[in-house]
């Protein structure tokens, strides 16, 4: 059973991009985490820091319409509350809207829209309950603005950004926190694949269109995510951040 002191943490996945450096980072700072999908090593790296870290597989499986609700579920069963909660989702289509079609639209919207407001839809119930807790849903700074070669994928990531705002005006009085950090030029493989950065050349070319002229870690990103889920911060919500270099 959770102790007072300690916070307790969801992430929605722990097998790649954001999910494990945010769950290292917040078992550092005390969190008992209930991940999804996390391979054995990272529950074995969380628990190394004295926290209890609960991986509930199958959350992110194809067709797993209850996943996130298995991840709340969990939560509750372990440690009683939810503390904060942050995920990501999305998958990355690229080219002209004219050469688009339906089925790139669909995958764009089930991956940047519809995972955002299952997760949120699942996780607030109890926060409302408790009068507390953080929300942090990644999207991506595409949605800032327009994005050459990625109309989709842009247009439903600011969606999905709106879609925390407007849930962290219905929350506010409830004492519950919501926010969203979208970013974009990141090293790690899916931009890297999707940008065509695995070539070195092809990436000094996407390095010089950030201001900071390089690539973000996802080391950095975890750090600039702390304040939004870890308690220290309590008077933001209903923002859209931008971890993009400069970009947006």
């Amino acid at each position: 059973m959770n102790t007072p002191q300690r916070r307790v943490t969801v992430i929605n996945d722990g097998r790649f991009y954001a999910g494990p450096p945010l769950a290292r980072f917040l078992a550092a700072r005390d969190h008992n985490v209930v991940i999804g999908d996390a391979p054995s090593e990272l529950i074995a790296s969380l628990e190394s820091a004295g926290v209890q870290a609960v991986s509930v597989q199958g959350v992110n499986s194809r067709g797993n319409t209850q996943g996130f609700q298995q991840l709340v579920t969990s939560a509750l069963e372990h440690f009683g509350r939810i503390d904060s909660a942050s995920m990501f989702s999305g998958q990355i289509i690229t080219g002209s809207i004219l050469k688009s079609t339906r089925e790139d639209l669909d995958a764009v919207y089930e991956g940047c829209l519809v995972l955002p407001y299952e997760f949120l839809k699942a996780v607030l119930p109890v926060m409302k309950v408790q009068e507390s807790g953080q929300v942090l849903i990644i999207t991506s700074a595409s949605g800032a603005r327009p994005t050459p070669g990625a109309p989709l994928y842009s247009s439903l990531r600011a969606a999905a950004s709106m879609l925390a705002r407007n849930a962290a005006s219905e929350m506010a009085k409830h004492g519950v926190q919501v926010n969203a950090v979208g970013t974009n030029f990141m090293d790690f493989p899916e931009f890297l694949r999707a940008s065509g950065a695995t070539d070195p050349e092809v990436r000094k070319k996407v390095e010089s269109q950030v201001p900071l002229h390089r690539l973000g870690t996802l080391d950095e990103f975890a750090s600039f995510c702390m304040p939004y889920l870890d308690g220290t911060s309590r008077f933001a919500t209903g923002q859209f951040v931008s971890f993009s270099g400069g970009w947006s």
